[in-house]
């Protein structure tokens, strides 16, 4: 804890703010946030190599190049299907998320960091606290809508992306038919898949602007330290 000298104004003294470190983020949230965010990047790459190859959608169980495609995106066909690197580090990739993923939920639940620090109150759950951060306490909290935003993303759309991408393994398909036959076939799952990664894209490039907006590393330096700076006048 640290308290910066008074300012001096003529013959009146001004108390400065008084800085301290406040605790922020876990151990584990820490780690999991960093790993999540690397392996992310991972998949991003590898990601848009294997769309490359066939930048077409379809649905049903099959689709090519002699077949209507659902959506065709504005990518020409330039690997030609060599992206034998790209789907080795998706399949990767996409493992170490599901693997930080169980050890963030798990000790998310054991500590309760999710009814503590996401779980909106019912006292929270209105159109003007919505945008509004929680000022009762020495570091603003989170509003509603990053809680309700975090809580989306954690339990719905991280989810839906791995059971997806999961519905497009032939060995685990051959195993557990109900993966992909849920979703009508394996181009169907493909075409789900990728839609909800472009949301998950769209998010994180939201949470970077605003992580920039609210001050890069008045952001950061918790997700680093664990600690972030309270600030608080005092006489």
């Amino acid at each position: 804890m640290s308290t910066s000298d008074p300012a001096y104004v003529g013959d009146l003294v001004v108390p400065r703010e008084k800085v301290s470190d406040f605790p922020r983020h876990s151990l584990t949230v820490r780690v999991t946030h960093w790993i999540t965010a690397l392996s992310f990047g991972g998949l991003f790459v590898s990601g848009v190599a294997i769309l490359l190859s066939h930048p077409r959608l379809y649905w049903g169980e099959t689709g090519n190049v002699a077949t209507p495609s659902l959506i065709d995106l504005p990518f020409p066909f330039i690997l030609a299907n060599q992206n034998g690197w790209g789907r080795y580090l998706h399949f990767l990739s996409a493992w170490i998320v599901v693997l930080s993923g169980v050890v963030y939920v798990v000790s998310g639940l054991v500590t309760r960091h999710f009814r503590k620090n996401l779980l909106p109150a019912k006292a929270d759950l209105s159109w003007k606290s919505f945008f509004e951060r929680s000022r009762s306490e020495a570091v603003p909290t989170y509003n509603v809508l990053q809680r309700v935003t975090y809580l989306a993303v954690v339990f719905g759309l991280f989810p839906f992306v791995i059971w997806t991408g999961l519905a497009m393994s032939p060995a685990l398909v051959s195993v557990v038919p109900a993966l992909v036959t849920v979703f009508g076939g394996h181009q169907s799952a493909r075409t789900l898949h990728f839609l909800v990664a472009a949301v998950l894209v769209l998010f994180v490039l939201v949470h970077l602007a605003m992580v920039c907006i609210a001050g890069f590393w008045r952001c950061v330096r918790p997700m680093i330290t664990g600690y972030a700076a309270a600030r608080k006048e005092h006489a």
